[in-house]
């Protein structure tokens, strides 16, 4: 039970705020290192307080709720590496000994916010959150209240469930409510230290892996199970009531969805809201309809249908830890001519070599360069093409659709490259599809494509699904791919659907 710390009524409040974010997909050809993290942000201190500029997401939201409600924020570490294979013990540990060492450092706390993911893998801990969480929990006396924040894909497991730690999930898919969530697991946090609520935690798992691609909460089976969450908070059953249908591309015991409530002071209520929710995505396991179509169906129907065709490049989504070089859809479009049509298609692809090359060729050169699988060499081959470079930049944009609004993205050197009339968006690190201005900031507009490729299971419907007369999902091979039951699982508890039946 939570029991607001003692002090003197002069002493401000003060909140320690922490952050290592990073999805793990155990099946890609990229390990996450240090580096990983260097490539998108590593603030420290003070730097966390600018360091977000005006990005729509989580720690920003903790920070501003907490100094709105007159707490002292004592910032300690926020990172965020791109989705890839698992961390190395020697790297976590790089991190983790930074926060901890400046969480022993912070002086006197009344609490700690760790906004984290839920689904890192290290190499030797197959729920690396849950170790974070354990270790702040070891270092902070006995009572001080942890808060975590967590993305609605995390592996849940016991482990997380420390003392006097109360947990948060984002309740949209596609992710639209990152700041929100980051007020919430705030204003727990507040009515903690006011005494107003205790938390008490529970959950419950099934053994089902709910696909990317349909697990949205805005329509289908995981809408309904949303929608429960929501009366249990609206009735005064939970204070949060937090649904993951899990990263599906992880290879670890115990994977599955799982129902995390937040209640006040009542366990058993907590309990039974948790129960209800895993009942529910348990039944309903079968309702789950991938609705894939052929790669070259897709094309075909992009082709002769007006307006601009979406279509999810489902096996090669970064987001989700693939290494977006796979040269699968490129090839296609070469197959069938695409190179002829009257109107345009548009694809991406992440290969620095290429990206460098057309930048010493220069823009308006004619390049003979190999395209995709830089990361991948295992799962295909290059597509050599002969291009023409339309524009070079340094790859940066900043999100402009509903999500991480606001957030600054790194391409890193990019090149846009025309091999006839499809258009290659070629970049060097595989940054998430989720934002149109991906495309935009390279001058390039989806809205005037006959084809538009992302890969994205399913965020890319935010900002490019207004653009699109029809969206489609391509049964593409790789670390993401949409039926899982053709990944190589080793270590998953079995049974386990959708890879087994019940």
């Amino acid at each position: 039970m939570f029991r607001p710390p003692q002090q003197s009524r002069y002493a401000p409040r003060r909140v320690a705020v922490a952050s290592l974010m990073q999805e793990t997909n155990t099946f890609s050809p990229i390990p996450t290192t240090v580096g990983l993290f260097e490539d998108h942000y590593i603030y420290r201190a003070e730097e966390i307080i600018s360091g977000f500029g005006a990005a729509r997401v989580e720690v920003p939201a903790v920070m501003d709720s907490l100094a709105a409600a007159g707490i002292e924020t004592v910032p300690l570490l926020a990172t965020y590496a791109a989705a890839a294979g698992p961390m190395g013990r020697d790297e976590f540990e790089i991190i983790v000994s930074e926060i901890e060492s400046r969480l022993r450092a912070a002086g006197r706390l009344d609490g700690l916010i760790l906004v984290l993911h839920g689904a890192l893998v290290v190499a030797d801990q197959p729920d690396g959150d849950g170790e974070i969480i354990a270790r702040m929990r070891a270092i902070l006396p006995d009572g001080v209240p942890i808060g975590v924040s967590l993305d609605l894909h995390g592996h849940i497991t016991p482990l997380m469930l420390q003392a006097h730690t109360f947990h948060v999930g984002y309740k949209e898919y596609p992710h639209i409510d990152m700041y929100e969530t980051g007020e919430r697991i705030a204003s727990l946090m507040v009515d903690v230290l006011a005494g107003e609520a205790r938390p008490v935690m529970a959950m419950a798992k099934c053994p089902v892996v709910v696909p990317a691609v349909c697990g949205r909460t805005t329509d289908g089976p995981l809408a309904e199970v949303a929608r429960a969450a929501r009366e249990m908070e609206a009735s005064g059953r939970a204070l949060h009531a937090s649904i993951f249908p899990v990263q599906p591309w992880i290879d670890v015991p115990d994977l599955g969805f799982a129902g995390m409530v937040c209640s006040d002071s009542d366990l058993k209520a907590a309990r039974a809201c948790a129960d209800e929710l895993a009942a529910m995505v348990f039944a309903a396991r079968h309702d789950f309809d991938l609705g894939l179509v052929e790669l070259l169906q897709a094309i075909e129907i992009g082709h002769n249908s007006p307006g601009m065709t979406l279509v999810a490049d489902t096996g090669d989504a970064p987001a989700g830890g693939a290494p977006a070089d796979s040269a699968e859809v490129l090839r296609a479009l070469l197959e069938v001519g695409a190179r002829d049509w009257e109107r345009i298609s548009l694809l991406s692809l992440c290969d620095p070599a290429a990206a460098l090359a057309a930048r010493a060729a220069g823009v308006g050169a004619e390049i003979e360069v190999p395209l995709g699988h830089a990361f991948s060499v295992a799962a295909g081959e290059p597509v050599v093409v002969t291009a023409r470079v339309l524009s070079l930049s340094n790859g940066r944009y900043e999100m402009r659709d509903a999500g991480a609004q606001g957030l600054q993205m790194d391409m890193g050197p990019t090149s846009v490259l025309a091999v006839g009339q499809i258009r290659i968006v070629v970049r060097s690190r595989p940054s998430v599809e989720w934002d149109t201005g991906m495309y935009l900031s390279q001058g390039v507009n989806p809205a005037d494509a006959a084809l538009v490729f992302v890969k994205s299971p399913s965020h890319f419907r935010v900002g490019f699904g207004p653009l699109a007369e029809r969206i489609l999902l391509a049964d593409t091979s790789g670390p993401t791919c949409a039926d899982v039951r053709r990944l190589p699982y080793r270590h998953v508890t079995r049974p386990l659907y959708p890879l087994d039946e019940f």
